[in-house]
């Protein structure tokens, strides 16, 4: 494969492409490549945060104290957080590369945020372990996470009073898009869906005394239906196909759809929702390598710290800090900002971010200072730890892994070290600053090449 190719699909199936990979890939084939990321992805390594003995005091919760409630509900907020930073070191340092980069995609198409600790990691390992699976196993077993059951309020879904919120999103959000289904079909749906519910340690259960076992009427079919047929009737649709398959297209390949590598995609996907070989397809085509399709997309921010982790191995001492760079950044894993999650492309660059972001390989790599005022309600004890500060404005504390870096870096030349790091055309004034940028330092350099806006794409 070509070396801007490789870097390509290593910058779309996972975050990037250093020296000493290309050199073993360099001289394999398209075919050879793209299979071994799929061999490396077969097995599975869940986020094991929150233990048994959280689970244990969850289900002891109503004989504890007052004082122990409030401890407890402390402890929960604080594994919430440890969860999303397991979860950032698993992009960080992933051992199955695709899989973690299609769990990432997959967190912000079924879009959940819940405060239980327990549940939220087993959703998140839903995520991990349907990411390269069958699509139709897929929504079935999201629909009756525990998370997702009360996120969209399926535990207020009952034969007297039905609740509409899990069924209009599964359709709008997670199965056909907007307008392909009518009100009518979404109140069907959410009879099919009454008495949805969970045990405490966030398996499925069905409430029978709750759910509504009479004929429905749903896309034109009659039948006594329950959710589970609801979910089979709706990916019966192409539609259904049609619309994974430009939510993928606009992740992985162009946010500009294709019709025609839509249509292809569709035949690849429609009937069986196979993932991975709908994601082996768009890998394998020669469309995904064109040149329109390279280095035209956004990097999110957890995309663009995960990129620059990647080239300079970096460790945050303070893990809170990590927290409040990605608030800042605006993307916060487990903490989403709405039910359609984050709209990407150019909502990622605004007057707020674009300095940060442009600035974040000197804050990262080169100790530069940051504002540090400001803070989620996701992280409220971080608050404290701002309070106690003397100054708003402070260095993060970070562990940077330069030795791993030079091990790759060293021998290149400024030129070689471009094409690693700036996979598109330089503009007129990128290529007008690099001439007078006398190249003596490859540490130095790096962080120039970073900080230029071409490096916000991917």
């Amino acid at each position: 494969m070509k070396f801007k190719h490789l870097q390509h699909l290593f910058q779309r199936s996972g975050f990037g492409l250093i020296p000493n990979e290309f050199v073993k890939l360099q001289k394999k084939s398209k075919k050879q490549v793209v299979n071994n990321l799929f061999e490396a992805s077969k097995t599975i390594s869940s986020l094991k945060v929150v233990s048994h003995n959280d689970f244990k005091l969850l289900k002891n919760y109503k004989s504890l104290s007052t004082k122990q409630k409030k401890e407890f509900r402390k402890q929960n907020r604080a594994r919430i957080i440890d969860l999303n930073i397991a979860w950032i070191e698993t992009l960080f340092n992933p051992k199955e590369l695709l899989r973690e980069r299609m769990t990432l995609f997959w967190a912000n198409h079924f879009v959940c945020k819940a405060q239980n600790s327990f549940h939220i990691q087993k959703f998140n390992n839903i995520l991990r372990e349907n990411a390269l699976g069958n699509f139709r196993d897929f929504v079935k077993e999201v629909a009756k996470s525990a998370s997702m059951i009360k996120y969209l309020n399926a535990k207020q879904n009952k034969k007297q009073s039905p609740n509409e919120n899990f069924a209009r999103e599964l359709m709008e959000l997670f199965t056909l898009g907007v307008g392909n289904y009518s009100e009518k079909d979404i109140k069907e749906a959410a009879r099919a869906f009454t008495g949805w519910n969970h045990k405490l340690n966030g398996d499925f259960i069905l409430n029978k005394k709750q759910h509504d076992f009479g004929e429905k009427e749903f896309f034109g079919k009659i039948g006594n239906f329950n959710g589970d047929a609801i979910i089979d009737i709706i990916l019966n649709e192409k539609q259904c196909a049609k619309f994974i398959c430009e939510k993928i297209y606009k992740y992985f390949v162009n946010t500009n759809i294709n019709s025609n590598h839509i249509n292809e995609l569709i035949e690849v996907f429609y009937p069986n929702y196979d993932i991975e070989k709908l994601m082996h397809h768009i890998f394998m085509s020669k469309w995904f390598y064109s040149n329109e399709n390279i280095a035209n997309k956004i990097k999110s921010p957890i995309e663009l710290l995960a990129g620059i982790n990647k080239t300079v191995p970096i460790q945050f001492k303070v893990t809170k800090q990590l927290i409040y760079l990605q608030k800042r950044l605006g993307q916060q894993l487990l903490n989403p900002i709405n039910v359609a999650g984050w709209e990407g492309g150019q909502s990622w660059i605004d007057t707020n971010t674009l300095m940060l972001r442009l600035k974040l390989p000197s804050i990262l790599l080169n100790n530069a200072v940051i504002s540090l005022a400001g803070i989620s309600e996701f992280e409220d004890t971080y608050e404290q730890y701002l309070k106690n500060r003397r100054s708003k404005k402070g260095k993060l504390k970070i562990d940077q892994n330069w030795d791993e870096f030079y091990k790759n870096y060293n021998n290149l030349s400024a030129e070689e070290m471009q094409q690693y790091l700036l996979l598109g055309e330089l503009s007129e004034d990128a290529s007008e600053l690099l001439s007078e940028i006398t190249f003596k330092n490859p540490k130095d350099y790096c962080i120039q090449l970073m900080s230029l806006p071409e490096y916000q794409l991917c």
